[in-house]
């Protein structure tokens, strides 16, 4: 019994605290707001601030999908990108 619910309390708190970390870069005067998908659990908005080097924490886990103006970037873990002239690429 002591057994079962050791491993019920370790399942609960690894799914509970599942999340990617996306660092950033965004090199425009602009702050953006994007879409992030995450194992089908969608989080609206992320937000990037305006011409700084930053990360967001995404809730979920991976596969991820990013969607920033219309340009998508998936990724399976933590990641890195890039946001020049309004586009989102890999770093």
């Amino acid at each position: 019994m002591k057994t079962a619910i050791a491993a019920l309390t370790l399942l609960a708190s690894t799914s509970a605290s599942a999340s990617l970390t996306l660092r950033y870069e965004n090199k425009d005067s602009k702050a953006y707001a994007a879409e992030a998908v995450c194992s089908g659990s969608k989080q609206d908005p992320v937000e990037f601030s305006a011409s700084t080097t930053s990360s967001v924490s995404i809730q979920g886990s991976s596969p991820c999908k990013v969607t920033l103006k219309g340009n998508t970037i998936t990724f399976d873990g933590d990641a890195n990108i890039i946001i020049k002239d309004g586009k989102s690429s890999r770093k």
